[in-house]
């Protein structure tokens, strides 16, 4: 049978905000105050902000943060503030990274807006009202929910266009986790689907029990669900498993963060955080872990890397490919090599 456990738990001084993976460890806001907790439990750093902090997202050594009408990027080795006061009229909503550097932010006036990784300012795009950022399908194809519940994608290169996926109704989906997302219908129904930039490679539903999620995250296991009620479910396991929950009558709350392939974190707004681990995953987790190792090591590169990368990013967003692809060669990122290759194919755009 499989088993889940509580590795450790953490008490936040003040109701917590938001929380987000960093490192094998979690970055928590409560209150004014930011911390990150390595994967053990041990403190790095703790910051104080000038506001709450609403969302987060991480990537290569960089944490990005929304907090009022502010965007601030901050360095996840000492906390550090890197770039700060970035704003919009009424303020940024959701934030995401980029495949390959670069953040994209919702703004509640119904824009989008492409970010560099240290925090400056590219490109506006208009898209209507966002509910939520669900995830990309590559560097430049991009997927939300729509204020009316229906699933778009966009295409943020020199020539941006928007369509959405199909007229149905959802009302919550997933971020997309391993190209899935999990999704679930007016009516209550669960399903799971693989999408692309004009519908679906597959869906299907996989059930229809009475269950309202509050957040949803793929495991080594499969999908976690968090419900209203506090406790988590797992959807997808091991075919002839018993359907297995996770904190019945205790209310985990509803934050819920996957760590690694073996860990995640469920956390209250009253700021109970627990950190959740699998012995079963133990080979997912070792290969989360170099993982992990591996975006740390690149963190502590960046600087040495960081400007070669600008360099490709801003020939690529000025149309010189050719000089694009030498750049991103260079850095051994050999999926953008391909998709600029494509692109010259098909004719520069």
């Amino acid at each position: 049978m499989m088993s889940w456990s509580i590795s450790w738990s953490w008490q936040a001084d003040e109701r917590i905000s938001t929380i987000t993976a960093v490192e094998g460890g979690i970055v928590v806001s409560h209150g004014l105050q930011m911390v990150l907790i390595e994967s053990d439990g041990t403190i790095r750093w703790t910051i104080k902000t000038p506001f709450k902090v609403h969302s987060m997202d991480y990537h290569n050594g960089i944490l990005a943060a929304l907090a009022a009408h502010g965007f601030y990027v901050i360095s996840t080795t000492d906390g550090s503030m890197l770039h700060d006061g970035r704003s919009t009229y009424g303020g940024f909503t959701d934030v995401l990274h980029r495949p390959g550097g670069g953040w994209i932010l919702t703004g509640k006036a119904g824009q989008m807006h492409l970010f560099s990784h240290e925090g400056v300012g590219i490109k506006r795009f208009q898209t209507g009202k966002v509910r939520r950022l669900i995830g990309w399908l590559d560097r430049e194809h991009i997927l939300w929910q729509s204020d009316d519940g229906t699933l778009w994608c966009g295409r943020l290169g020199n020539n941006y266009s928007k369509r959405c996926l199909e007229d149905r109704i959802w009302s919550w989906v997933s971020r997309l986790e391993q190209g899935r997302l999990l999704l679930q219908t007016s009516s209550g129904e669960i399903w799971e689907g693989v999408p692309h930039p004009f519908g679906w490679d597959y869906i299907e539903k996989l059930q229809s029990d009475s269950l309202e999620p509050m957040e949803g995250i793929r495991c080594g296991d499969g999908w976690w669900v968090l419900g209203i009620e506090g406790s988590l479910y797992l959807l997808s396991g091991l075919e002839g498993e018993d359907k297995m929950i996770l904190g019945q009558n205790m209310n985990l709350g509803d934050l819920l963060q996957k760590v690694t392939a073996d860990s995640m974190v469920t956390a209250t707004r009253n700021g109970l955080l627990r950190m959740w681990k699998a012995p079963h995953l133990v080979d997912s987790e070792r290969e989360s872990r170099f993982q992990a190792a591996a975006e740390a090591a690149l963190a502590r590169n960046w600087d040495e890397r960081k400007a070669i990368f600008d360099r490709a990013v801003h020939a690529e967003d000025e149309g010189r490919l050719s000089l694009a692809v030498e750049l991103y060669q260079a850095l051994g990122r050999q999926e953008d090599v391909k998709r600029l290759l494509k692109r010259q194919k098909e004719g520069g755009e």
